[in-house]
């Protein structure tokens, strides 16, 4: 169902499934695929792809120019996965060519209201971003992580999978995987071991991270020393190799 109110550029491609309501606007080259929702007033600019079984609430801006003054109306995209939630008035933006000229979402994520994606941000699956959560540009986030309300991220900033952060946290440095942030200065905080439980690691699994933990943060090593170690440990429990890898190639360094 198309709404009469609703503006539809004739290069756009809509599954017939789709639902546009009151005073959307859909841009050129736009795809959005089946059963996919746009409630009100929902924006969707040029070379935008949303997959299907997404809903976007009302004052959603999705694939707009970017905020980066270098931006110069170059062809980018946004590329968005299947069975999404975007809360009020997220806002989220295409790439540039700086980067690889695309923004890109994963599937089953949650967008709470007044989210804010940045231009070049590789979002994966099933991620939580809660009210007011914001990514510079440039950031990558993994699979299965929570940002509190209101957490601001770094442009070029890491987040690793399974990582979360508390409400208010300013990220100035990557996020290892599994690991918890939050307070004031915004500082590791143990590992997120209720979420692993809720996704199905094992209990020894569990714990062995929580080891690796202590190798990275409380034993005095260097970020290279303590990877060497990891990586020892991945050899019995692979869920550590994601850590090793993760704190291996982190060119901005980790939260510490």
């Amino acid at each position: 169902m198309i709404h009469p109110t609703a503006i539809i550029d004739p290069s756009a491609e809509l599954a017939e499934s789709v639902s546009i309501g009151p005073f959307c606007v859909v841009g050129a080259n736009v795809v959005i695929g089946e059963n996919t929702v746009l409630e009100s007033h929902v924006v969707v600019r040029r070379d935008t792809q949303i997959g299907k079984n997404s809903r976007f609430f009302q004052f959603c801006s999705i694939g707009e120019d970017c905020q980066d003054k270098k931006y110069a109306n170059e062809l980018t995209r946004l590329v968005i996965g299947d069975n999404n939630v975007f809360r009020e008035s997220c806002t989220v933006h295409r790439g540039t060519v700086q980067d690889n000229s695309l923004t890109q979402i994963g599937s089953n994520n949650l967008l709470m209201a007044y989210t804010h994606i940045a231009h070049d941000c590789m979002i994966g699956d099933n991620n939580i971003l809660a009210n007011n959560a914001t990514l510079a540009g440039h950031v990558h986030v993994g699979d299965h992580a929570i940002l509190g309300g209101m957490t601001a991220v770094h442009q070029f900033c890491k987040i690793g999978s399974h990582s979360f952060s508390g409400g208010g946290s300013i990220v100035l440095r990557d996020i290892p995987p599994y690991v918890m942030v939050g307070g004031d200065k915004t500082a590791p905080h143990g590992i997120n071991s209720e979420g692993l439980k809720r996704r199905g690691f094992s209990a020894e699994a569990i714990l062995q991270i929580k080891r690796a933990y202590k190798v990275l943060y409380r034993s005095g090593l260097r970020a290279e020393e303590a990877v060497e170690q990891l990586n020892e440990m991945a050899k019995d429990t692979p869920e550590v190799q994601l850590l090793a890898d993760f704190v291996a190639n982190a060119p901005r360094g980790i939260i510490r």
